[in-house]
């Protein structure tokens, strides 16, 4: 439903901190001036149960530093989870005010409604507040379980001065008895109080009955499972309510519609005319950005010199030159989540600041440095300090203010690729399901090339996860023109051509050279995969593709195959396993779909066209990525790959343990070769002995 929803939170939790750094960037945008300062709230409408999902009360301390007025949370405090009581032993919603009155927020509560009103005035003894503060909500379930006579004897029971207020009460009326999130007048004065409060953000703790008004189910456990309404259920509710249906109506449980001229079909258009319209309407304007000719960063395609950079620095320039950009740099927004020197982006400081709300209220120690710690109200970089579902909560805000506020910004979120997908994977579906765009850029990729920090940091599964998600592009470039091409073409698409997508791509931390873009690659590094250094001396017999860092020890290995076992070999870059993948399965579906005409070859067969021989597959991630091929290579593949835990080792180590070293890649080639008859058996394990490779070591797998 691309023109409904907004603002699909898929699971619990992610709501309250999506909604709390959608405001926030609401001020950003004003405070840059990319938007003009708005009356606009952000409300989020939460359960009680859900607040116990870390994401939902981690950020909330954001929300008060930052004085977001523009934020309101209703919690829904009907005391019940899926299986029983929030907390059957304790009080939720004193919990709530406690941790929210903490964090700085105006906390309004909406406990009980009128009805009680005319109770707790005449109530001059104190023993019904009392009563009220005694139970805890274990009870408080039960007594709108069980009824008004149960309430009367277990509640009001309990000290006679009570007992006497309702005395004029039948046990239906004390049964019938609303708290405050079911009284209309309540709820309005306190959304009210909210809407005009200033300074703080506002939390709505309103007690309620789950199942409420349905008589069979209300306040009891089994409601979630509670699926349609009995012909007694739907006549009790009539009468609860008094709602006026005709009786055929009623019985049948049909879909009612008043005439059209009624007080409440007028009611109803004049409310829907205020609020703009009949149904959520998710808008997009036609795009005002237009992709930079890739002539833009030319110096990232012309090859590096000596020192060398990582693609990680290569990035940085990359972005440094689209923020310069006279035409979108004021669009492009820097998430960083306390990693920004880790990943040499502290240049980026001076230049264009750090967003602070408030701004720089203090003199940095830097201050007297080129690169000072620079904070300015209209900074662009989000340093979100040490948040991964902080940072992408405001990866999705910005990704999705092209629906939102009809302002379309490019956001770049850079994080250890470690805690990308496997941390925060459940908010980077709901962007998805939001058709966010942007790009997640997983710095310190790989499980070989982050040298020392063991398995806790060491990624060699996040593009297995990215996998996952239908509308993420990920790419595992090896150079910097790579990166250049993909992010290029990558801003075409989502925003020029306003392609529901976004784009994960690995960057390393390893120094090497960059060489020069070869002619005619940018249709193959887009699609997947393209020939990056063919065999020196006769026709390849074997293929070696290569991702990342690992494409140089391919590269390394084929030089080693031809001068040293006289094996010519083609050397491949594979820029994205998965969108090879993708469009091979797409070729396939359109082939079973149009059985009559000429059957369609998926690119990963046309790129290869008569390359022979078996196909050796080394990366830095597990091998199960390049195995998204094996259907159509088949008996080709041999796959190696970085299956196991990381280790606190350099890369040399690391490679040779994980055997995706050049010499790993050469014996798997002789190996291959050998069992296919076309190399000899004896000199490929002669091979293994040459070069290092231990042949009765531990499975790294297992290791």
């Amino acid at each position: 439903m691309p023109d409904f929803w907004k603002f699909p939170t898929v699971s619990m939790g992610i709501a309250p901190i999506n909604a709390i750094y959608q405001a926030r960037f609401m001020r950003y945008l004003e405070n840059r001036g990319l938007i003009a300062k708005t009356p606009r709230k952000v409300w989020a409408f939460l359960g009680d149960g859900e607040m116990d999902e870390p994401e939902s009360m981690g950020s909330l301390t954001l929300a008060s530093r930052e004085k977001l007025d523009n934020l309101i949370f209703v919690i829904n405090c009907n005391l019940q989870r899926l299986d029983g009581p929030v907390r059957g032993n304790g009080k939720i919603i004193q919990e709530l005010e406690a941790a929210f009155l903490g964090a700085g927020w105006n906390v309004i509560k909406v406990i009980w409604g009128t009805d009680w009103d005319g109770l707790l005035a005449r109530d001059k003894s104190g023993l019904l507040i009392k009563r009220m503060e005694e139970c805890v909500d274990g009870e408080y379930q039960s007594f709108k379980a069980k009824g008004g006579a149960y309430i009367r004897k277990e509640f009001f029971g309990k000290y006679p001065e009570t007992l006497k207020l309702v005395e004029h009460l039948s046990d239906e009326q004390v049964g019938k008895l609303r708290r405050g999130g079911h009284d209309p007048l309540k709820v309005y004065n306190a959304y009210r109080a909210a809407v005009e409060h200033k300074g703080q953000p506002t939390l709505i703790l309103a007690k309620t009955v789950k199942g409420y008004g349905v008589a069979e189910i209300e306040a009891r456990n089994p409601t979630h499972q509670q699926k349609e309404l009995n012909d007694r259920s739907v006549q009790l509710f009539r009468q609860r309510f008094d709602v006026q249906l005709p009786e055929d109506v009623a019985n049948n449980v049909e879909f009612y519609r008043p005439p059209e001229g009624s007080p409440e079909m007028s009611y109803l258009h004049e409310r829907r005319r205020q609020l703009g319209g009949y149904i959520p309407e998710r808008k997009l304007a036609p795009s005002q950005i237009q992709a930079p000719p890739l002539e833009n960063f030319a110096d990232l395609m012309r090859g590096s010199k000596a020192p060398h950079p990582s693609t990680t620095m290569a990035f940085v320039r990359l972005l440094t030159t689209l923020m310069k950009n006279p035409q979108i740099g004021k669009r492009v927004v820097p998430i960083i989540p306390d990693e920004a020197r880790t990943f040499g982006m502290e240049s980026l400081f001076r230049q264009f600041g750090i967003y602070a709300s408030g701004g720089q209220l203090y003199k940095p120690h830097d201050a007297d440095m080129f690169l000072y710690y620079k904070e300015q109200q209209d900074g662009q970089i989000l340093e979100e300090g040490i948040t991964e579902a902080g940072s992408m909560a405001s990866f999705t805000a910005a990704g999705t203010a092209y629906s939102n506020y009809q302002v379309e910004m490019i956001p770049f979120f850079i994080y250890y690729s470690m805690f990308g997908f496997q941390r925060v994977g459940d908010l980077i579906w709901a962007f998805a399901d939001a058709r966010g765009k942007g790009f997640l850029m997983g710095g310190t990729a790989g499980r070989t090339t982050l040298a020392g920090e063991g398995l806790q940091h060491q990624d060699g599964h996040s593009l297995v996860l990215a996998s996952t998600v239908p509308t993420c592009a990920a790419y595992d470039p090896a150079y910097a023109y790579e990166i250049a091409v993909i992010i290029q073409d990558g801003i075409r698409r989502m925003y020029q051509e306003q392609e529901d997508r976004f784009y994960y791509l690995t960057l390393y931390n390893e120094n090497y050279a960059m060489p020069p873009m070869p002619e005619g690659v940018t249709e193959g590094i887009l699609k997947g995969i393209y020939k990056f250094k063919a065999a020196e001396k006769g026709k390849a017999t074997v293929q070696l593709f290569g991702s990342g860092p690992t494409l140089n020890e391919a590269v390394r290995a084929q030089q080693i195959l031809g001068e040293r076992y006289g094996v010519a070999a083609d050397g491949w870059s594979v820029t994205s396993y998965n969108e090879l993948r993708r469009e091979a399965l797409g070729t396939e579906r359109w082939n079973r779909l149009h059985p009559g005409e000429a059957a369609r070859r998926p690119y990963i067969v046309s790129a290869l066209g008569s390359a022979q021989g078996p196909i050796v597959a080394a990366t830095e991630y597990m091998k199960v990525v390049p195995d998204q091929l094996a259907p159509w290579l088949p008996g080709r593949m041999v796959t190696l790959g970085t299956d196991g835990f990381g280790r606190s080792e350099n890369r040399e180590y690391l490679r040779r343990h994980f055997e995706v070293n050049a010499e790993s890649i050469v014996t798997a080639a002789l190996s291959r070769l050998a069992r296919d008859g076309k190399f000899d058996a004896a000199k490929a394990a002669k091979a293994f002995a040459e070069l290092g490779v231990d042949t009765e070591k531990v499975d790294p797998a297992m290791a």
